[in-house]
């Protein structure tokens, strides 16, 4: 096990934790931003019209896009295994 492949391997795992959180926390993002504008154009200042809407948000983007979720992480198990089974000589 080389120091590149270490390098190469810590990479492709934080791009993946990256690319697979990036649609549920993008959409609690733009969720959090129109009822942060919400509250300061009504003056409601109350926490759980915060909450509860990003709440939903991240519920419904992990829905729609769960099975794509799924198969990212299904084709990346499947290419740290093949890995690993190439580093340890099987």
């Amino acid at each position: 096990m080389t120091p590149s492949f270490v390098v190469t391997f810590f990479q492709d795992a934080i791009s993946m934790a990256g690319m697979l959180s990036l649609p549920a926390l993008m959409l609690g993002l733009v969720v959090g931003l129109l009822v942060s504008i919400f509250q300061a154009v009504t003056q409601i200042q109350e926490q759980t019209l915060a909450l509860i809407p990003k709440i939903i948000a991240i519920v419904a983007a992990l829905m729609v896009f769960g099975g794509w979720m799924l198969g990212q992480m299904v084709n990346y198990t499947q290419k740290v295994f093949s890995q690993m089974a190439m580093v340890g000589g099987g």
